[in-house]
């Protein structure tokens, strides 16, 4: 159990941190702390005093929660009186601009509002990897916005991971295979197995999704059964478009065969076999990626992680693209609303 007095913690154990203050120079508005001082991630920003508008305040100061964002990660913001959906939507579209639609989904939400979405759906005794938002597709957002409307009794956090770290750290053999060859991906679309295609484009009508995936660069077959297979190659890495450091980004780990429970894989290779599982990741030129490469991997980003208890009204920033984000397990009522922001789109050829 985490310290009271140090809510924050890597997942490797890091007895004894104490915040770093940091003084800002624009008046007393808002106060940061740095509450992991080995590492970037998250830096915290507190009101200084009551009644402090976060819109407002990230409005009148863009420049800097930019270079604060780029320089750690991801900001939490804790203590200004966020309470609604519509709060959250009213701070998210105030300091993004106009947010995203979920689009090539591959998990399951609800639409609470003008595109703010609950987190993932899943039981609440599932762990969620960590992952880099969408970086599977070939657009992606470049920030997420977090808001705890419910903070679960125990558990639920949602752990971050510095991908220039990963990628520094990553098996130098392993790096060299995913640079040169990718990642591609695969899924099959079918009701009642995972997503069905038209939950996952939000569309019933198929020349929509056959003309998305030409747009994307994904090869599609439709199969018996009202079912969908598409295949796409993605990069494994890409370079922060402000810092130009070269990341750790994709989604390889997650979408392998080898994520699932033993015996929810054995089941599901007996009942459909390889070809027709919901979704697998084969190295870009469609050869297999070791179970060992994979739980290399996921040791990293077990090691890299760093959690925090979440409170209501919190609201976090995430740079997508610098770090990942996952979910641990939880018990009781949590409900954790999301946000997207700034599309990116991978260069063609």
């Amino acid at each position: 159990m985490s310290d009271k007095s140090n809510p924050f913690e890597r997942a490797s154990g890091f007895p004894g941190a104490k915040p770093k203050g940091v003084r800002v120079a624009r008046g007393d508005l808002v106060r940061m702390s740095q509450p992991d001082p080995s590492g970037r991630l998250p830096l915290v920003v507190e009101p200084g005093m009551p009644g402090v508008s976060l819109a407002d305040w990230i409005g009148s100061n863009r420049e800097l929660v930019g270079q604060k964002l780029v320089e750690n990660g991801a900001i939490l913001f804790r203590g200004f009186g966020i309470r609604t959906a519509e709060d959250f939507h009213h701070l998210t579209s105030a300091a993004s601009g106009e947010l995203l639609q979920y689009r090539e989904r591959s998990t399951p939400r609800t639409a609470v509002g003008d595109r703010i979405y609950t987190s993932t759906e899943y039981p609440a005794d599932q762990e969620i990897p960590m992952h880099n938002e969408n970086s599977y597709s070939h657009k992606w957002p470049r920030k997420l916005w977090f808001f705890c409307h419910q903070a679960a009794p125990e558990g639920g956090e949602t752990p971050l991971a510095d991908s220039r770290k990963m990628l520094e750290r990553i098996d130098p053999e392993v790096r060299r295979r995913f640079v040169e060859k990718g990642v591609m991906y695969v899924r099959n679309y079918r009701e009642g197995l995972d997503l069905d295609w038209r939950t996952a484009f939000q569309t019933d009508d198929r020349e929509q999704v056959e003309e998305y995936c030409r747009q994307s660069g994904s090869e599609f077959e439709w199969l018996d059964g009202d079912r969908l297979r598409t295949r796409q190659v993605r990069h494994a890495v890409m370079d922060h478009p402000e810092t130009g450091d070269t990341v750790w980004f994709n989604q390889a780990h997650l979408f392998h065969v080898s994520s699932l429970a033993p015996e929810v894989r054995e089941s599901l290779l007996e009942l459909h076999g390889e070809e027709d599982l919901p979704r697998n990741t084969y190295y870009g030129d469609g050869t297999p990626i070791e179970d060992s490469t994979m739980d290399h991997i996921r040791e990293l980003y077990r090691q890299e992680s760093v959690t925090f208890p979440w409170q209501e009204g919190d609201a976090l920033l995430v740079d997508n693209v610098l770090v990942a984000h996952g979910r641990r397990p939880f018990s009781g009522p949590r409900k954790i609303l999301v946000a997207m922001a700034e599309p990116m789109q991978a260069p063609q050829g």
